[in-house]
């Protein structure tokens, strides 16, 4: 793979998620024709995808890139969302600005890789020494990756961080307002103030909640607080809406509905964390994915956490999310890779990409023949373009042993 960017003008021969084989010519960082293939070679700038599937390129609406690749050097408990928090907390005094910032690289470059080419990460205001350590290091960390993906970062602002905090964190170039409310002595009010600052500021917001089995409602309350606001707002996790019945769960969603506000599941983190007390008949951990889809709301899924104190696993790979949206969420797998691709960008304000004529031209090809083997497989060799240009090659090289002759074989 160059070491720079490169252009791409036409991609010959890729089959579409419908099964369809087309041409797909691209010019501005935009897909400008999308055409029956004419069975031509790729020539000089354009790319040969026989065999591969062309699909949207995977856009991760709920990272923490602070936190990346930090658990072999916690080694924390296996637990609950509790036991995560407090061993996260007690590890933020050893880590230096330099220390995220390597981390979260690492991990953005492999989330590249796997396809992602715009990714939405909250980043810790932290409570003990310099708050704003992984603010500047996630603000570096965009900058060089600038030319590679879109990196939106989110202040993620617990109950103790205190209003001058995300002010200045949103001053250093934090893009939108989040945090957790939920887990706040007093959720309701931490919600409040929140939402002030990003009034004030104009800002986004995209908060943690009802990230628990029971507790408050406090996705309820944000959907009624930001009825008529313009800027964008979105909710990430929202367990607590899968324990649900249907006449508790009809009002959430109806609300979350009206105030355009965007749902981000996130299957492995809560699927990992949820139902630890639960011996028998443990609950899945998500949101109501179905509902929401049925009610027009705007819904995506991210990976969330990678391998720290709140999931130990994980490859920040969207096809495996969307694994998971098909085999916990009994979502179909057309819905589930919506919901990491055009779902994501939608929920993420982006605009719209694939492979569509005046789309932009964000594009995963993944050697699959068709969607629900990419999905099933996650085969390694991809392509991951970006503007218009190629930032992203795999290629993976097997040696398998011969298996024996058959009976039948040994007769011939």
């Amino acid at each position: 793979m160059p070491e720079s960017p490169q252009p791409v003008s036409a991609l010959r021969g890729a089959t579409l998620a419908d099964g369809s084989t087309v041409d797909v010519t691209i010019s501005g960082g935009s897909v400008t024709a999308v055409v029956p293939s004419a069975g031509a070679a790729a020539g000089p700038g354009e790319l040969d995808l026989r065999g591969f599937t062309l699909l949207t390129a995977p856009a991760d609406p709920h990272a923490h890139l602070d936190k990346a690749r930090s658990w072999d050097a916690i080694k924390p408990p296996m637990g609950d969302l509790g036991l995560a928090i407090a061993s996260w907390k007690a590890h933020t005094v050893t880590m230096t600005e330099d220390d995220i910032a390597e981390r979260a690289l690492a991990q953005a470059l492999d989330m590249l890789a796997n396809g992602t080419t715009a990714v939405r990460t909250h980043v810790d205001i932290l409570g003990t020494g310099d708050a704003l350590r992984g603010v500047r290091a996630l603000v570096t960390v965009r900058e060089q990756l600038a030319d590679l993906m879109d990196l939106e970062l989110v202040a993620l602002a617990g109950p103790e961080a205190p209003d001058a905090a995300v002010e200045a964190a949103l001053d250093a170039g934090i893009d939108a307002v989040g945090g957790a409310p939920h887990l706040a002595a007093d959720p309701m009010a931490d919600l409040r103030r929140l939402l002030a600052i990003a009034e004030r500021r104009g800002a986004p917001v995209d908060l943690h909640t009802d990230e628990s089995l029971d507790g408050a409602d406090t996705l309820l309350e944000l959907a009624r607080a930001v009825r008529g606001w313009t800027q964008n707002v979105s909710a990430g996790h929202c367990v607590r809406l899968g324990m649900m019945s249907d006449a508790e769960l009809a009002p959430v969603v109806a609300e979350v509905v009206a105030s355009r506000v965007g749902v981000i599941a996130n299957p492995i983190t809560n699927l990992y964390l949820q139902g630890w007390e639960t011996a028998v008949g443990t609950p899945r951990g998500l949101t109501a994915l179905r509902p929401l889809l049925d009610a027009g709301a705007r819904v995506a899924a991210g990976a969330d956490n990678v391998r720290d104190p709140f999931n130990p696993l994980g490859r920040g790979d969207a096809l495996e999310t969307a694994m998971l949206l098909v085999v916990a969420g009994h979502l179909t797998i057309d819905e589930a890779y919506a919901l990491v691709a055009e779902g994501a960008r939608e929920v993420m304000g982006l605009s719209p990409a694939g492979p569509v004529p005046g789309a932009a031209a964000e594009l995963l090809a993944v050697r699959a023949s068709g969607l629900a083997e990419a999905v099933a497989s996650a085969p390694a060799d991809r392509i991951v373009i970006h503007a218009g240009r190629v930032v992203a090659r795999s290629e993976l090289t097997r040696h398998v042993a011969a298996p024996a002759a058959s009976h039948l074989e040994a007769a011939r």
